[in-house]
C-alpha cells in the first residue's frame, strides 16, 4: 500500500520480518541447513529453501517502533514465480517480473498494541497488471500529542488513544503499454473504534472526526517503477501520485480527502555504492479523523509524533558493500508538519539522522536486510530493516 490508510497500518508495518533469525537457532541439522547455503559462494542464504520445494518459509517478526515499543511475533511468507520475463521495454530490452510475495501472521508489542494480518503482491499477464493487497485486525495504543506535535496546550503533554478494529487496502495497476508507468485504482475501508477527548485540548477543533469510526474510500494512482530490484534496490526511480476520496456514500461516517506524491531514487555511484534519495509530501483536507491526518513518518521519528494537515520528508542514504554480502548504510532526513496550527515558514523541522549494517540473505531475490540506528529529537532508535527502508 502506498498510502498509509490508518496508523493501525502504518505502525504495524514498521515491525519488519527478520528472516535471518528463522534459521539462527541453534539445533539446526545438517539437511536443513544445506537448504540456506548458497552453491554459488557458499555463505548463508535463504532463496534457495523458498524458491524450490513449496517456497514457504516460517518468519519471525521483531517490531522496534517506539510509538507502541518493542514486540514481536511470527507470519508465513509464500514467494512464487521468482524468475520471469515480464513485457519487453520500448526499446526491446528485456524486463524482469517481481515475484509474487503472500502473508500472513500476528504480532504483538509490550504497550498492548496487537494485531493478525493477511496481504500479498502479485502481477500477472507479463506484468501488464499488478495487484496488492491486505486485512487484518489490530489494536494500536498511541499518545495523541495534538496538531502539529508540540504536545496539548502547546506543552509536552499527550493524551493516549487505542484504535481498535479491522482495516483493508487492495489497489489494482495497469501499465502503460511498454513504459514503467502505471494506473492504478484502490479502495480503502476501515472500521476502527476510538476514543479520545479533545476537549482537553485547545486546539481541538482543528483535530476533524474524533467519532468518525468507519472510513471508505477510493483512489486514484499514477506510478513510475524503474528499479532494477523491488526489495533492495540499486539503480532506478519508484514514485507516485495518489489521491484518496472518502465519502459516506461509499459507506464511511465522514467525508475527506488524501494525497501524497513520493519519490525513491536510486544511483549507483560507485561499483560498490548505492546513493539514494526520497521526496515524500502527503495531505489531508475535509473532516480527516485525528488518527489518519498525516504525520512525519522516517526513521528516528516515532509514529503519529508530529502531525497536521500536510507533511513533507527529504532523506538521502548511501549503501556500500564492503563485501559481496555485507554493506555499511548511513542516512540523514528532515521533515515538518503544518497546516492547521502553523504555516509551512513557522513550522519547525524535525531532523533525524543514522548508521546501519545490511547483509545479502536473498542472492536470487536481491533481498537485504539488517539494522539501523537512528537519532531523532526524542532520542536514538533501533530499526530492523528487511529491503527498502521506504515505503
Amino acid at each position: 500500500m502506498r498510502i498509509a490508510t490508518a496508523i493501525a497500518y502504518r505502525v504495524l508495518r514498521r515491525g519488519r520480518p527478520l528472516l535471518l533469525a528463522s534459521v539462527c537457532a541453534g539445533g539446526i541439522g545438517d539437511a536443513l541447513a544445506e537448504g540456506f547455503i548458497d552453491q554459488a559462494d557458499g555463505q548463508f542464504d535463504i532463496a534457495t529453501s523458498m524458491t524450490q520445494g513449496n517456497g514457504f518459509l516460517p518468519i519471525p517478526i521483531v517490531i522496534s517502533e517506539p510509538a507502541v515499543g518493542y514486540g514481536g511475533g511470527v507470519a508465513l511468507m509464500f514467494v512464487r514465480n521468482v524468475e520471469r520475463a515480464g513485457v519487453s521495454r520500448d526499446d526491446g530490452s528485456p524486463r524482469l517480473t517481481p515475484p509474487d510475495v503472500f502473508v500472513g501472521g500476528a504480532a504483538a508489542t509490550e504497550n498492548g498494541t496487537k494485531a493478525a494480518f493477511v496481504g500479498g503482491s502479485l502481477s500477472f499477464d507479463d506484468d501488464r497488471w499488478r495487484v496488492r493487497g491486505g486485512v487484518g485486525r489490530a489494536q494500536v495504543n498511541l499518545q495523541f500529542y495534538g496538531i502539529g506535535g508540540g504536545g496539548l496546550g502547546g506543552g509536552a503533554h499527550s493524551l493516549a488513544y487505542s484504535l481498535d478494529g479491522w482495516f483493508s487496502s487492495q489497489k489494482v495497476l495497469r501499465r502503460i503499454g511498454r513504459s514503467d508507468y502505471w494506473l492504478g485504482a484502490s479502495w480503502t475501508y476501515l472500521d476502527l473504534g476510538s476514543q479520545l477527548d479533545l476537549s482537553q485540548d485547545p486546539r481541538a477543533g482543528l483535530a476533524g472526526e474524533p467519532s468518525a469510526r468507519r472510513n471508505s474510500g477510493v483512489g486514484l494512482t499514477l506510478e513510475h517503477d524503474s528499479r532494477d530490484n523491488t526489495f533492495t534496490p540499486s539503480s532506478g526511480w519508484t514514485g507516485a501520485l495518489d489521491a484518496t476520496f472518502y465519502s459516506p456514500d461509499l459507506g464511511g461516517d465522514t467525508r475527506f480527502q488524501s494525497y501524497r506524491g513520493h519519490v525513491f531514487a536510486y544511483w549507483p555511484v560507485a561499483k560498490d555504492v548505492v546513493l539514494a534519495g526520497r521526496l515524500d509530501g502527503r495531505s489531508a483536507s475535509g473532516g480527516v479523523p485525528f488518527y489518519m491526518l498525516p504525520f512525519i513518518d522516517m526513521r528516528g521519528i516515532p509514529a503519529a509524533r508530529y502531525q497536521d494537515a500536510h507533511t513533507a520528508v527529504t532523506e538521502a542514504e548511501i549503501r556500500w558493500n564492503l563485501l559481496p554480502r555485507w554493506a555499511a548504510i548511513a542516512f540523514i532526513g528532515a521533515g515538518r508538519a503544518w497546516g492547521r496550527n502553523d504555516s509551512f515558514g513557522d513550522a519547525p523541522t524535525e531532523v533525524s539522522r543514522g548508521v546501519g549494517f545490511r547483509y545479502l540473505i536473498a542472492r536470487q531475490l536481491g533481498l537485504w536486510v539488517g539494522l539501523d540506528y537512528a537519532q531523532g529529537p526524542e532520542g536514538g532508535v533501533t530499526y530492523i530493516q528487511v529491503g527498502s527502508a521506504w515505503r
